[in-house]
Parts: C-alpha cells; sequence; structure tokens
C-alpha cells in the first residue's frame, strides 16, 4: 500500500427545515454498506474545482439538483475509515438544512428515509457512526451564523 494513498469522500448531513429530522439513503451494489441506510456524499474528483463545488456535484448526483440545501462547508466533523479492500478514506461530514425540492435518487441508492432525530438510536439498518455524528454537528451547528452557509 502507498504510504499516501487514501481517499476523501465528503458526506453530506441534511437535516430537514424544522432539525427534528435527517436524510438517510440505503445504500445498493456497495461492498461495505450495501443495504444500509447512510448519509449521502462521496470521494472528492479530481475535476472538482473545490471542496464546494465536490459536495454540490455529489448531491446533484445523488439526490438531483433540484434537492437544495444550505450547507457550512467551512467545517466538519470528520471520521477515518478503513474499507473491507484496505483502502483507507477520510469522510468529513458537513451540516446542511434541506431548503427545498423531493430527493430523486440515483442508481447508487434503493430507498431513502426522514428520520426522526428521536428515532434514530433504533434505527436499523444504518451506519454505526450515524448517531454520534448527528450529535457533533448538532454541537457545531449551535456556534454557526447565517454567513456561514451557501445554498447549493
Amino acid at each position: 500500500m502507498e504510504k499516501y494513498n487514501f481517499q476523501f469522500c465528503q458526506k453530506i448531513v441534511v437535516f430537514s427545515r424544522d432539525l427534528k429530522s435527517v436524510l438517510l439513503c440505503q445504500r445498493q451494489g456497495e461492498m461495505d454498506y450495501n443495504d444500509i441506510y447512510s448519509f449521502i456524499g462521496g470521494k472528492m474528483e479530481t475535476t472538482d474545482a473545490s471542496i464546494l463545488d465536490g459536495l454540490k456535484r455529489e448531491k446533484d448526483e445523488e439526490v438531483g439538483p433540484d434537492f437544495k440545501v444550505n450547507i457550512c462547508p467551512k467545517y466538519s466533523a470528520n471520521l477515518f475509515y478503513i474499507k473491507k479492500d484496505g483502502s483507507r478514506m477520510i469522510l468529513p461530514h458537513y451540516y446542511a438544512v434541506h431548503i427545498s425540492g423531493e430527493v430523486l435518487l440515483n442508481e447508487e441508492y434503493s430507498d431513502y428515509k426522514w428520520v426522526r432525530l428521536d428515532e434514530i438510536e433504533a434505527f436499523e439498518p444504518k451506519v454505526k457512526s450515524i448517531p454520534g455524528t448527528i450529535n457533533d454537528l448538532l454541537l457545531l451547528a449551535k456556534i454557526l451564523d447565517d454567513k456561514d452557509f451557501v445554498a447549493i
């Protein structure tokens, strides 16, 4: 394995406008998390001009360009993950709030749900880090200001 080989895989944690639910999408055909609910997002690509461009591209690809969110691209809750194939990933999770539009899933997902925050612990099947990441981002949200957000 190369010394510096890793993937930068951005995740968008989309909260409902009332901040009582979070969007989770069920992966399909994915080696590590097939049929598991997770946040949307994916790997940065060499064609992405910036972190924000990568976030917007992934959002548009996975849930559609008409699904709009206010996102805070400046701060993130970061996780490290080693995939089953041994590849390593850095996963920054970004706080976002749904503005408008319906979810239009691409072929990477088979289902989606808006899961109430008070039901997230019991909700299955999900990526195990989801409750902790939500808590981290809710703490971060307390210090955010409107100027920290960008609509994508």
